[in-house]
This record gives structure tokens, sequence and C-alpha cells, in this order.
């Protein structure tokens, strides 16, 4: 083998593997290596991944991703998976390819998921993803992760190198219209867009096993013309407001509240009906005892809410899974509002 690059802090050159893989691997560090010292905008790494052990590791890493990090070479790995915040990977969700869905997956979610996205990636032998990232200088930043993969089976050995491309601006400019677009003016909720690209995630995650099941809710204020013809519309918007606020302060992190239109509110529960149910009523129980206050009115209001999961259909689609909940909100406000609607109950 010939001469180790400089700070060569790796495993596969110095260990017990095929000649094979060691040439590429020295091949491909000597490449980066040279490119690095160009300092283009990009930065260069290479990654080893072991499948017997389940471990990853950097080959080679560019002196620009070593910086950001504030750290060094022996460490870099470790500083990397501890700066990631979520990461972000684009599908296609249909044959022509002119849409694509988005899926965020979360500091937390990404070690429950590593395995699957390790396959996934060795299946397509790429890699693409957006990394949201908060370096040790406390800023945050966007990493695009492009690279190519090679397995070597005979060593069970992965072999990804690429390059890492800093896209901050443009994915605070996509967040910005997003903002912009998809969150309502009046409560600061995600507008009914959100909802669907909500549903089109949990349904990913659905198909690919990383859950069960998930639930609807169909949120309704009782008698809320009665509020506006009562107090004004000025008091009207304060209690869509301060229902907003309060649902926010009730949701956990398996759970997501948005505005679907006028006084009609939405929710999405992952787990089965009963983890829907269960979020609904600790929802209604809450907001029955609140007191809003405004202008020198305390007003008490209640909701109804139908619940829907996608368990209960043999087909499962946004329209026929909301059209369920919206029977059951209806059925709820028949037999005396202030109630939840949801399977059984």
């Amino acid at each position: 083998m010939t001469e180790l690059p400089d700070n060569y802090s790796g495993r596969i050159l110095t260990g017990a593997f095929t000649p094979t893989l060691k040439k590429r691997t020295h091949s491909v560090i000597q490449d980066s290596n040279t490119f690095d010292k160009y300092n283009f905008p990009i930065m260069p790494y290479i990654t080893a991944w072991n499948q017997e052990d389940n471990s990853i590791w950097f080959e080679f890493v560019g002196q620009q991703l070593i910086d950001l990090l504030d750290t060094n070479m022996a460490e870099v790995s470790q500083a990397f998976r501890d700066s990631i915040q979520n990461q972000r990977i684009f599908h296609y969700t249909d044959l022509s390819q002119s849409k694509v869905e988005e899926e965020i997956i979360t500091q937390q979610q990404i070690s429950r998921k590593r395995q699957g996205l390790r396959e996934n990636v060795l299946r397509n032998k790429q890699v693409e993803a957006v990394y949201h990232m908060l370096l040790p200088s406390g800023k945050t930043i966007w990493l695009k992760d492009r690279g190519c993969v090679e397995h070597y089976p005979q060593d069970n050995i992965t072999l990804t190198y690429g390059s890492l491309t800093d896209v901050s601006k443009e994915m605070e400019q996509k967040a910005l219209l997003e903002q912009i677009g998809y969150f309502d003016d009046l409560t600061g909720l995600p507008k009914r867009i959100i909802m669907k690209k909500l549903f089109e995630v949990r349904i990913g995650e659905r198909q690919r096993g990383y859950i069960d099941d998930f639930s609807v809710l169909m949120i309704d204020i009782d008698y809320f013309k009665s509020v506006n013809d009562t107090y004004g519309h000025q008091m009207g918007d304060f209690v869509l407001k301060e229902l907003a606020s309060q649902m926010l302060s009730l949701k956990r992190v398996e759970e997501d509240i948005g505005r679907y239109g006028g006084e009609e509110f939405y929710g999405i529960s992952r787990g089965n009906i009963q983890s829907g149910v269960k979020f609904a009523e600790r929802i209604r129980q809450s907001i029955k005892k609140h007191c809003f206050s405004c202008r020198g009115n305390d007003l008490y209001i209640t909701i109804s809410i139908g619940v829907a999961s996608t368990n209960e259909m043999d087909e499962v689609s946004m329209d026929k899974l909301l059209a369920l909940a919206d029977k059951r909100l209806y059925q709820a406000k028949r037999e005396g509002r202030d109630n939840v609607r949801g399977g059984l109950s």
C-alpha cells in the first residue's frame, strides 16, 4: 500500500480489508484531497459503513467541514451526527416524476430509522438529502448531500463518496415562502394545504412501516355564530386566536393542529383511533374549562370533534378520511355538542 494520506484517521487503509477496497479508497481520498485544496464552495467527503457492526465513519472529510464543526478528523463523525437537527429527503411520488414529496426526519427519528435509510441508499446506489445543522458556534445552516454508493461484499463495507454544499439561503427562502403561503394570518396555525402535506408524509410513514396507523380530527366551535352576533367579530377573532394558542399548548410531538377554515380546525395524530380520541378529549375538556377574556367580556365555549383513523378504511385517501371524520363531527353536533365521536365512541 502506498503512503497514507496526511492526517488520515479512517479504518480501511490500515485495517484487514481486501486490496481492492483499499486501492479504491486510497484513490478516492487522493482525488478528494486534491479537489479540497482548490477551496471550491463544496465539501468533499468519503464515508464507510460496516454492515456487520452497523458502524459508519469518515475516511476523508474536507477541511471546510472540519472547520465548520470546530473539530478534528478523528472526531468529525460524532460531531457531524450531533449537529444534525433534522434531515430532509425528497421523493418522487408519481411515475412521471413531476411531483416531489418532502420527508422530514427529526434528530430523534434518525437513530430509529438509520437502518432503513442506509438500506434505501444502498438500493438506490446514491445519497441525496438536506441536513439542517446546528453548529458549535450557535449558527444554523443547511447542507445538501449528494453522493455515490459502492458496496464491497467481500469486506461487507459500503463506501459513499460525495460532497456537501451550503444551501442555507435557498432553504431559508423556501421556509419564508411556505410561511407566507401556508400559515393562517389570524391564528398563526398551518392552513389546510399543510394538512395535505402532513397527510402525504403520514401515508408515506405508514407504507414504509414507520407507523401502524394515524388519525384525523375535525374540530368545530359550538354556536360560534352567536359569539359574533352577541359580542362582535373582534371577540370572535379573539376566540379563534386564543383557541389556536390553547390547542397548540396541548398537542404533543406526535400530534399536529391546524386551521381548516372559518371556525373549523383539524388535527393529525400518529397512533390508532384510541390515541386520536384521547387527543381530542384532551383538547375538548381543556377548552371547556378555559375562560376567554377580552375587553371586559368573560366567555366560555365548547367544541365538538370527529375522529377517524386509517385502519378503519379498506382504501386510504385524504378525502375519505376527512369525510368520515366530518361525518362523526356532525354526529357529535346532533348528540348535543361538546362531544367527541370516533370509532365506536
